[in-house]
Formats: structure tokens, sequence, C-alpha cells
């Protein structure tokens, strides 16, 4: 029972950290990186679509990425989505064709920007692992009748061993992130 909760709990926080990483990779660095644009969200014929879903992309200049819409109808639409894309601030023409996405060089202030938005999002991942360990102690609290005291102990020894190498996880990602971030 307690390791049915320890496996639950280390599944959750495997995600967590897998999430964090996920969301440090679409924090732009100096480079045009077709992850970035990839959860954007299109409004096509209705219904929120990521762009990664409506078309292709290239990057064929450090700091250029051409997407090539599948459906030339969502051209319009993809476009609008590339312009009021928040934290990108880039360059969007469109050729009838393709749509040619050209990011600025990054200043210092706007890499320390996107350093604090990191920062913030790791912050919020471990918000949620210490959300998942304390989910996991109650249930852990709940089987104190049945296993015994010394054994909830033990469990929960080792939910916090799990959870500080979840934690530390997140910030040996964030130390990379924001590294490549202020790299100039």
């Amino acid at each position: 029972m307690i390791s049915d909760v320890l496996a639950e709990a280390k599944d959750k926080m495997h995600k967590s950290v897998e999430a964090a990483k996920d969301d440090f990779g679409n924090v732009r660095t100096g480079r045009a990186n077709p992850a970035l644009f990839q959860k954007i969200l299109v409004d096509y014929y209705g219904t929120p679509t990521p762009l990664g879903q409506l078309a292709g992309m290239q990057n064929p200049e450090a700091r250029t990425l051409l997407v090539t819409p599948y459906d030339k109808i969502a051209l319009k639409d993809i476009e609008r989505a590339l312009v009021s894309a928040p934290n990108l601030s880039a360059n969007v023409g469109n050729d009838g064709t393709v749509i040619r996405v050209t990011l600025p060089e990054l200043t210092e202030e706007r890499r320390k920007e996107f350093v604090k938005l990191v920062r913030a999002k790791g912050e919020d991942a471990k918000v949620s692992i210490r959300n998942i360990r304390r989910r996991a102690k109650d249930d852990l609290d709940a089987l104190k009748s049945e296993v015994g005291d010394d054994e909830v102990t033990r469990g929960e020894k080792e939910l916090e061993a799990v959870t500080k190498s979840h934690i530390d996880a997140i910030d040996d990602a964030l130390k990379k992130k924001e590294a490549e971030l202020l790299e100039v």
C-alpha cells in the first residue's frame, strides 16, 4: 500500500519535472527554435489549435523561422496568432504562401526578463511537486491504522527523499536555462 502511494507520487513528480523542462524550452534564447512556436494557439475554424498541428516550421537562419501552413486558408489566422503571441516580440511577414518570423536580437534587459519568467515557471513546478508530496503524505497518514506508525514514518522519509530529488532536478534545469539565456 505504501509502495503504491510512493510510486504514484514519483510518477506525478516526474511528469511535473518534464512539464517544467518543456515550459523552459518555450522561453526563447538567442535562436529561433521551432519548439518556441509549437504551443502557440491559432484560432482555426473557431477551435484553438496548436501551431505545430497547422504548419511545418523550418529554421533557415539563426533568428529566422519559416512557417508553412498545411492549409492556405489558415495563413491569416496563423499570422494573427504569431503577432499576438506573448513574450515573442517578433517581426512577422507574410508572402502569401509562407510566413517569415524574424526574432529581434535579445537585449540584456530582455534576457533578464526571460530569466525572471523562467524562475517563475520553475517555482510553479516546485509548488506542484510540493502539492503532490502533501497529497501523498495525507494518503500515508490515512494508512497509519492499517500498517502502523513505523512503516508510515519510513514511507514519509522516502517521500521526502523523492521530493528533494525532483526539486533538485528542476533547479538543475533552471540553472541550465538561466545560463543559456544570459549567454551572449
